[in-house]
């Protein structure tokens, strides 16, 4: 298991995930937002709106997410 935080992860906030692949971070990260969405929060909202600018260049989207899997391996594990 490996542990980082929204912010890490291109978020607004210092709340922790673990999981053990960067699929499974991906997936807790966006669960995140979408609560973070629900709840009206205006920096995790103006986080998402910095994503979703990228999502318009997919070379910039590859190269970000290839940035946050990068921090993802080099993390130690928690065991």
């Amino acid at each position: 298991m490996k542990t980082m935080t929204c912010r890490q992860l291109g978020g607004a906030c210092d709340k922790t995930f673990q999981a053990a692949t960067f699929e499974e971070m991906v997936a807790l990260s966006k669960a995140h937002g979408m609560e973070m969405f629900q709840k009206g929060d205006q920096a995790h909202l103006d986080a998402m709106q910095t994503v979703k600018a990228m999502m318009s260049e997919p070379v910039a989207m590859r190269r970000y997410f290839d940035e946050k899997q990068k921090l993802f391996d080099a993390l130690p594990a928690l065991y």
